[in-house]
């Protein structure tokens, strides 16, 4: 199958590199050089995923990914950022970015995340990723996963543990009444997380399960969405749920 790419990147050198390695690669590719034109490409052609870089003159790639965002288009969208530093890049996942390459980077990389991004928006994608981890929790019912915490996942998709509420079909999570504002990759390993209470899950099991890609001990990737799932689950006041152990993984567990 051949997907389209919207690719928006300023830099002309950049973006006929890119464009051509794209084609090559087999995608179906419109390249654009700034925002304003990004955004009539994504209306118009309606790309199965978009490459957009954060620095662009007039509308930058965060006001677009906020703009298609707002307008309820969930295509998925990887950024482009020179900006290396934590608070740049927890701003595009803010934005509603679902992943996000650091240059200078390898096309191969930007290969890998665009895979992983597409297997994720295909036909029942989302349910394996958050699903067929080692040790999942048990279905309907009830039951007591790793630990002893107790996990229900009920027929409909629905995931409860501790306090939170997730509902795999309409992607929607809450914390006791209030409900999450998450973005795709952020609701994706709250589930998996959730559906493995207790359960502490490595790094490359993590990177496997929601990217389809074990991006390596020196990424940062997955930290950057831990911390910022984090801002939006464990807010002061509440009890946190979402743990580090270290030089291991993540678990999702009330202490």
């Amino acid at each position: 199958m051949t997907h389209s790419v919207l690719l928006a990147e300023d830099d002309r050198p950049i973006r006929t590199a890119l464009e051509r390695a794209l084609t090559l690669e087999g995608y179906r590719v419109t390249a654009v050089a700034d925002g304003i034109q990004a955004l009539a490409a994504a209306h118009r052609e309606r790309p199965d995923v978009i490459l957009l870089d954060v620095m662009m003159p007039g509308i930058d790639g965060l006001q677009v990914c906020q703009v298609l965002r707002a307008e309820q288009d969930r295509t998925p969208i990887l950024m482009l950022t020179a900006r290396v530093e934590t608070a740049d890049r927890i701003a595009g996942l803010d934005a509603g970015a679902d992943d996000y390459v650091v240059k200078p980077f390898e096309v191969e990389e930007v290969f890998a995340r665009l895979r992983a991004l597409l297997r994720r928006t295909t036909a029942g994608g989302a349910e394996a990723a958050v699903g067929g981890a080692a040790g999942a929790a048990p279905g309907p019912g009830g039951d007591e996963a790793a630990g002893g915490y107790d996990v229900r996942a009920a027929d409909s998709g629905v995931v409860e543990a501790a306090d939170l509420r997730i509902d795999g079909p309409s992607r929607r999570a809450w914390r006791g009444d209030r409900e999450l504002e998450l973005t795709r990759t952020e609701f994706e390993l709250l589930e998996l997380l959730a559906r493995n209470a207790g359960i502490v899950l490595d790094h490359s099991t993590i990177y496997d399960r929601i990217w389809g890609y074990d991006f390596g001990p020196g990424s940062k990737n997955l930290a950057v969405y831990v911390g910022y799932l984090r801002r939006k689950v464990d807010v002061p006041g509440s009890r946190p749920l979402i743990h580090t152990v270290r030089g291991v993984g993540y678990v999702l567990r009330e202490d």
